[in-house]
């Protein structure tokens, strides 16, 4: 054990899976941002809604994709200024607000995802052999449960009263 209570090994791996994960962040926001000028949060708020046809409340969408409820707000104004989802109170919950993707956002996705699919297979899954894919998803599966278990405070669903 070295002097942070970890592992040489251990370390490695965690500055490896971070170095690695800010440089692929950075890949497809630069992508992102030049085929549609959509932010990443963005892009998962749309890619989520386009490709499972629903309508979200708005807490449970931001809850989905790992973010901040306030942060989500203001990036679902965003999208919405552009015309790209549609918001509307809830009719069975009037505290809720539903979120859809527009046509308009499905245009703007279908453009933006041959480009974002080819940064992400080139940036990451051309770098390992096919079979440890698998294994990524095995190695990451289940911290990212664990992760999900217990996720930050802003993105914690509410109590329900």
């Amino acid at each position: 054990m070295n002097r942070s209570g970890l592992s040489e090994q251990q370390l490695q791996a965690y500055f490896t899976l971070t170095e690695v994960g800010n440089l692929l962040e950075q890949a497809v926001s630069s992508q992102l941002r030049a085929d549609g000028d959509l932010s990443p949060v963005q892009f998962a708020v749309l890619a989520t809604l386009g490709t499972s046809d629903a309508t979200y409340r708005m807490t449970d969408l931001a809850d989905r994709i790992v973010y901040s409820r306030s942060g989500f707000s203001y990036q679902a104004g965003q999208l919405e200024k552009r015309g790209l989802i549609a918001r509307e109170p809830s009719p069975q919950d009037e505290r809720s607000t539903l979120v859809t993707i527009t046509a308009a956002g499905r245009e703007l996705l279908a453009r933006v995802m041959p480009g974002h699919v080819d940064v992400v297979r080139g940036v990451l899954f051309e770098a390992m052999p096919d079979g440890d894919v698998a294994v990524l998803q095995g190695v990451l599966g289940p911290v990212r449960d664990r992760l999900r278990a217990a996720p930050p405070r802003s993105a914690r669903p509410r109590r329900r009263s």
